[in-house]
């Protein structure tokens, strides 16, 4: 077997599969928070969206044609139940410097990957708006994601805990029909996918499956991955990730993962890489490791090398990536004597990994997201204290020309991003 590795490792690195022609900076939108207040940088020129100060809790997002910018601002007051606070859908449109309130109280909203429509969940219904009006689509919703051509969802359903003990997390899809607005009935077009089981687990480390999402379907569409969760805090330490068909008849349990820690696709070959380790960093900087898993083989590589931990990644092709690593090290009260992360280059080979960047002291490079639209390797570099403002960089991607391209920022996203 680590033959046939070796040959496909080789292959991959002497034929690269995402090369990308460098191209001005301006062909990337930028949206974020800074001091409250939402701004947008377009073709370099940076603008003040919102007038009044805001609490804002929800990554801005780019509709599929980066016409609009959805955003949620929290509120003070409630109409349906206890909270203090309300969690508000707005639409900003780029052209007319607009913004359009959507829903009073909704959360986790998503644009359509094909069309101007923004689904979001309120309470356990999922919906979906026009930006004109919205409509129901299912009931008894967990966790969702759009299928890739936008006809569609996956969806999951929490298990429940009854006097016999805990059901089982399941796994629907939901069609949409072409007049899904004016839809009545909510459950003629959902069909069960897969029924989790209800005790899952890799090698020694076992969870009670109770809930399921973070849902990513894999470049060709044939398999969708996510995270399985056990209950309350127990779900901070020990996730497991995994990955079910696309026609739900091939269940794969991949790694043990804590939350905060990411997994994402390569851009054109089913490759999964992630953060495979449990427990909390206030546990210690340790147990975190790059791995990347091939399907349909199940193969799976580790690039972390010994008495280092890695805390995050970005694909930059479909052979090599950008990791935030710290050597490994006890958690500490101190901030000062906590380990500050640095920018790696890393191939899939896990040879001639290089050191990119070098924070001075006292802060530390994380979050690096390639942008193939410029050829640009973006990270926010930020003080070790985690409410201090960060900014953001932007450099080649094997770090030369590094330079600040936004300060003091909060949230952000950008378009196009991959």
């Amino acid at each position: 077997m680590a033959k046939i590795i070796k040959a496909l490792l080789i292959f991959y690195l002497i034929f690269p599969t995402n090369t990308q022609a460098e191209t001005d900076i301006s062909d990337v939108k930028v949206a974020y928070e800074k001091d409250g207040y939402l701004w947008i940088k377009v073709n370099n020129k940076e603008e003040k969206i919102t007038e009044e100060k805001a609490k804002y809790n929800y990554p801005l997002t780019w509709s599929f044609d980066g016409k609009m910018l959805l955003y949620q601002k929290i509120v003070p007051g409630n109409l349906t139940d206890s909270r203090e606070n309300s969690n508000e859908l707005w639409i900003y449109m780029i052209q007319t410097k607009t913004h359009k309130k959507i829903f009073y109280d909704g959360y986790n909203p998503k644009w359509s990957p094909t069309e101007n429509n923004v689904a979001f969940m309120s309470g356990s219904v999922l919906n979906i708006s026009d930006l004109k009006s919205f409509t129901n689509i299912a009931l008894g919703v967990d966790s969702y994601e759009w299928q890739p051509d936008g006809k569609g969802f996956v969806t999951s359903s929490s298990a429940d805990l009854r006097p016999d003990g805990w059901t089982n997390p399941v796994l629907y899809t939901v069609a949409l029909e072409k007049d899904y607005m004016n839809n009545k009935d909510l459950t003629k077009n959902v069909k069960k996918l897969f029924v989790i089981p209800k005790e899952i687990g890799i090698d020694k480390a076992k969870i009670i499956s109770i809930n399921a999402d973070s849902f990513n379907y894999s470049p060709n569409g044939q398999w969708v991955s996510f995270r399985v969760s056990p209950t309350a805090s127990w779900a901070m330490d020990n996730d497991m990730l995994c990955v079910l068909s696309a026609d739900g008849k091939q269940f794969k349990v991949i790694d043990e993962m804590a939350l905060g820690f990411d997994s994402k696709w390569a851009f054109k070959q089913n490759f999964l890489g992630y953060i495979a380790g449990g427990g909390r960093i206030v546990y210690g900087y340790k147990n975190k490791n790059l791995k990347v898993t091939e399907l349909p083989s199940f193969l799976t590589l580790t690039l972390t090398p010994e008495k280092y931990a890695d805390l995050g990644f970005t694909w930059v092709n479909d052979d090599s990536f950008v990791v935030s690593r710290v050597t490994e090290a006890e958690w500490s009260n101190e901030p000062e004597k906590r380990p500050n992360s640095s920018l790696y280059f890393v191939p899939l080979s896990g040879d001639k990994q290089v050191k990119i960047t070098s924070p001075p002291k006292g802060k530390e490079d994380n979050n690096p997201l390639f942008l193939p639209a410029i050829n640009k390797l973006t990270w926010l570099r930020q003080k070790e204290l985690p409410q201090s403002t960060s900014d953001l960089w932007i450099a080649d991607p094997n770090g030369d020309n590094a330079r600040i391209w936004i300060n003091n920022i909060g949230i952000y996203s950008f378009f196009p991003e991959r």
